[in-house]
């Protein structure tokens, strides 16, 4: 979120002395373009990927951050020789470099110092950095924060116009968001005091006006998005300079104090613009004419279907400078699970409608192309010619899968935040298209805050939106984001968007624990809702040992109020597995179904959209979310992030109920596996336990087996397809897959739930703990409701372990 992100459009933006040019970030390269100029200059071209110029007064340097091999180092680039010098070692991130008024010190931030990011300051002379110096200390805050790390940080410095000081961004003294605004002496251990505070999330980044006076930021005070704001440069009270329903982010005032230029997603994807000071006057500033620093050649990739047709399709491009490109308007994005000794960089990719025009540097290209979980995944290799342009055409492959007539699975995402504070301005149909590109049938946007906003929330609606197609279909549902119950998806709310949004939000109005879950899930099953624990374990609870338990799941199944559960999802699918296979064994149904969480506005983060997706087994016919939902609930479902698997017992489909009679019985079992890369195991998981490991074909991609199996007990059965390590092109922790259970019930056989009851009465001893020692609660009434939902549930496991 903090760290500078790959797009095809800019990224920053600085002034030239003279004020009738800038030098910009865009595509990985810096840029430098006059103001009445179509045509832009590439200043850099590799190895690595550059951002956050900043030009030193004199007009021959310009300082920026270098991301490769595992880190970012500042860099030096004269504008006269053409040459850089590395300004920085030691593997830190260093980033947002910013010359002093006279060309001779450098600010910026480092994580040099036990890996969290402080203001630094060096001596800059002749394209060297000298004698740095942290002018930031470091501090241990005692503060409840959540998404923000126990130890302060200081970002985004910037001198005033004297050189004498610096005004940076902190987050001492504040819970949520990156902190408010302070100023200090530009000297080691100075005193620094906060002029101005308001939430922030990384992108505030202020600049002072020429004159001193005044400090532009971003700002999204009051309303979902970023606009340019401006302040009294000894704090006081702040206004907006800009308006609209998207971000205009990366202010930067010009030397001569009449413009400011800032970035801005209006349209989108990034792009550069300046604003008239005074008198509001806006103008994008468009690379028409690109002069790149080494020879490139075009090249035109199409995607036909098995027909012939064009495909929309994800596709990932590397140049033989080992970097990443995408057509000069396509959303680059990448995801942050990646095998550092694989590859250099995360993996990039683009989507396309079926035809895409790049722009390469000569030599070797290679592409890739997939379109979701029911296709081949292609490679290919092509030869760029300088000023030249060749044609490669790839033709998707569609996978085999076992079917019948009367029925057909339906992919669905039932966790995605179209926009969630990215670089990004997405929308419904871009959502639409991206999802096309990923053979997604359907996408759940969970309209949830980020902070104090909620970048979704005009989009909310009770029915499909107007964006969906025949084939495609895209519902705005919630999530309820308490971190101390869990996170809950809310699908199909029928009247009203749930507020607050979440609870336990310490020292805020929404303090208390209440509403809780279960109350939560109340309120929606009223609106005929779903409702579903996301992304829920990072690791196995441990009652005995954890040092703190508040996960609300097992306590909101024994009351019947959870419909389904992300066995895959933003989380570790193993540790998620574990806890939902105890509490199968306790006798609940609960069907898996599967989300990304992806942040579908990010540039890179988790995604892409549909990168976990839950299949649902719906009669054949035209695509309907009410079915599929129905589907969804009843279990007749499988989850995965790639490998497509199948499963049944005596003719017993996932979801399905079985009974079989007293004794040993040899069941009949069918299993398949379709999957575009190999995995390590298939196996058959009852009761919690591998009860048959399945042979996959050679390759370990596919799997067609016809078997029986011994059951005595009653209880469930499963199908998982996994690897024991990340497998490319698969951006997740390792391959995937699980079907929903088929449950047993054996004539005479009483399960023995003791042990895992047990585990979920200690369970919730600890939330009840946690209760009871919480003191934000507004009434004794909402505590002790609270406790007796708890005492309630606690009571069900407690007649399973006797």
């Amino acid at each position: 979120m903090y760290l500078p992100q790959l797009t095809t459009g800019p990224g920053a933006v600085a002034w030239a002395p003279d004020s009738r040019g800038v030098v910009y970030s865009m595509a990985g390269s810096l840029w430098r373009q006059q103001l009445d100029s179509p045509v832009a200059e590439q200043l850099t071209a590799g190895p690595g990927y550059d951002y956050q110029p900043d030009c030193s007064s004199d007009g021959r340097w310009v300082i920026y951050a270098s991301y490769a091999k595992d880190a970012v180092e500042l860099w030096a680039l004269n504008l006269e020789s053409r040459q850089a010098q590395q300004l920085t070692r030691g593997g830190a991130v260093n980033l947002e470099p910013r010359f002093s008024p006279d060309g001779k010190r450098v600010a910026f931030v480092s994580t040099s110092l036990n890996g969290r990011f402080h203001i630094f300051a060096g001596q800059f002379h002749n394209g060297e950095l000298l004698d740095v110096e942290r002018l930031t200390g470091e501090s241990r805050s005692d503060l409840p924060r959540y998404y923000y790390s126990e130890f302060d940080h200081e970002i985004s410095p910037v001198w005033s116009p004297d050189g004498t000081e610096i005004v940076f961004v902190s987050n001492r003294g504040h819970i949520y968001g990156t902190g408010g605004f302070w100023r200090m002496k530009a000297t080691p251990g100075a005193e620094a005091h906060e002029i101005h505070y308001e939430e922030t999330t990384w992108k505030a980044r202020p600049d002072f006006s020429p004159d001193g006076k005044r400090i532009v930021y971003a700002s999204y005070l009051g309303q979902p998005w970023h606009q340019l704001w401006v302040m009294p440069s000894q704090g006081g009270d702040a206004f907006p300079l800009s308006y609209g329903d998207f971000d205009n982010v990366a202010p930067r005032w010009s030397p001569d104090g009449k413009r400011i230029a800032f970035v801005s997603n209006r349209g989108g994807n990034t792009s550069l613009w300046t604003q008239q000071i005074p008198g509001g006057a806006q103008t994008q500033l468009v690379a028409k004419e690109r002069n790149y620093l080494k020879p490139v050649g075009q090249l035109s990739i199409v995607v036909v279907d098995s027909a012939g047709r064009p495909a929309p399709a994800r596709i990932f491009v590397v140049g033989d400078d080992g970097r990443a490109y995408a057509p000069d308007d396509a959303w680059m994005r990448a995801d942050d699970s990646f095998v550092r000794a694989e590859r250099p960089f995360e993996t990039h990719y683009f989507h396309t409608a079926g035809n895409a025009q790049l722009t390469l540097p000569a030599g070797n290209a290679e592409i890739e192309v997939m379109q979701g979980f029911e296709h081949g995944f292609e490679r290919r290799s092509a030869t760029i010619t300088s000023g030249q342009r060749s044609t490669l055409t790839i033709h998707l492959r569609p996978s085999s899968l076992p079917g019948d007539a009367h029925s057909r699975w339906v992919s669905g995402d039932v966790h995605v935040h179209m926009n969630y504070g990215g670089a990004y301005r997405d929308t419904p149909p871009n959502l639409v298209a991206q999802a096309a590109a990923e053979n997604l049938s359907i996408v759940e946007d969970l309209v949830v805050n980020k902070e104090q906003r909620v970048p979704d929330i005009a989009y909310f609606s009770t029915k499909p939106d107007p964006a969906s197609t025949a084939t495609h279909l895209l519902l705005h549902g919630q999530e309820f984001h308490t971190s101390y119950w869990g996170h809950l998806g809310l699908l199909n709310l029928t009247e009203n968007f749930l507020l607050p949004g979440y609870a336990a939000y310490v020292q805020t109005a929404a303090a208390s624990l209440v509403p809780d879950n279960a109350m939560i899930a109340d309120m929606a099953h009223a609106q005929h809702g779903l409702v579903g624990y996301v992304h829920p374990y990072d690791s196995v609870p441990d009652p005995a040992k954890d040092a703190s338990i508040t996960h609300e799941l097992p306590v909101d199944l024994a009351l019947g109020k959870v419909d389904y559960i992300e066995v895959l999802g933003f989380s570790e699918h193993k540790s998620t597995a574990s806890v939902w296979y105890r509490l199968l064994n306790c006798g609940f149904h609960l069907p898996t179904a599967a989300g990304t969480d992806a942040m579908a506005n990010y540039a890179s983060l988790r995604g892409p959209v549909g990168l976990n997706r839950v299949y649902a087994r719906v009669p054949a016919g035209p695509l309907n979310i009410g079915v599929w939902l129905e589907a969804l609930k009843h279990g007749r479902t499988f989850a995965t992030n790639g490998p497509l698997v199948g499963f049944s017992l005596a003719g017993h489909q996932v979801g399905d109920e079985l009974r079989l009679p007293a004794g040993e019985n040899k069941v009949k079992l069918r299993a398949w596996l379709r999957s575009f890369v190999s995995l390590d195991h298939l196996q058959v998981v009852c009761n919690g336990h591998v009860a048959r490991e399945l042979k996959v074909n050679t390759g370990g991609q596919t799997a067609d087996v016809e078997d029986t199996i011994s059951i005595s007990r009653s209880g469930w059965c499963l199908l998982r397809a996994w690897s024991e390590k990340a497998e490319y092109p698969i951006l997740d922790l390792y391959p995937y897959a699980t079907t929903s259970p088929i449950y047993v019930t054996v004539a005479g056989s009483t399960p023995d739930r003791n042990q895992d009851a047990a585990y979920f009465v200690a369970w919730i001893d600890r939330l009840v703990d946690g209760a009871k020692s919480n003191k934000d609660w507004n009434t004794e009434a909402e505590k002790n409701r609270v406790l007796e939902e708890l005492a309630s549930a606690r009571k069900i496991y407690l007649r399973m372990e006797n």
